[in-house]
């Protein structure tokens, strides 16, 4: 068996998508925008319903997009990522990449998604980790609700 729906599932366009966590452990999302500021924003949902702002995120890191070196890196607003619900990514060139997990015991009581949302032209892929339920790529529930 395949990785794919025995470790993860993949989501490779997940801005503005509501990615379930009920049968996983987490999700890492992988944001790249070439060149200029990110503006990443964290919700969480009920399957896609009932939004309210996450603060989940405390470690971000940043790297250039093609394989480099991953650097921690803070946010320019307060220089910190203790449980943010809105990141500005730096516009610095060789740091165009962010990478960031959120665990599913972060949600709230009752809530069972995530969204991420980047502005402008930057892509945004959420790989689901630790999947209860392990199938083959072609029975995969859908990641996103």
């Amino acid at each position: 068996m395949d990785g794919l729906g025995r470790l993860f599932n993949v989501v490779p366009l997940a801005t503005g998508k509501h990615i379930s966590l009920a049968n996983a452990s987490g999700v890492t999302f992988i944001c790249y925008e070439d060149g200029g500021a990110q503006e990443i924003t964290i919700k969480e949902s009920i399957g896609g319903q009932s939004e309210q702002a996450l603060a989940a995120v405390d470690v971000l890191y940043a790297g250039n997009g093609v394989g480099g070196v991953w650097t921690r890196e803070t946010t320019d607003a307060d220089g910190a990522l203790a449980g943010i619900t809105a990141i500005t990514k730096k516009d610095t060139t060789a740091f165009d990449a962010a990478v960031f997990y959120i665990a599913a015991e972060r949600l709230s009581a009752g809530f069972d998604s995530v969204e991420v949302t980047i502005d402008g032209s930057g892509i945004c892929t959420a790989i689901v980790h630790d999947l209860a339920v392990r199938r083959a790529p072609a029975n995969l529930a859908a990641a996103a609700v």
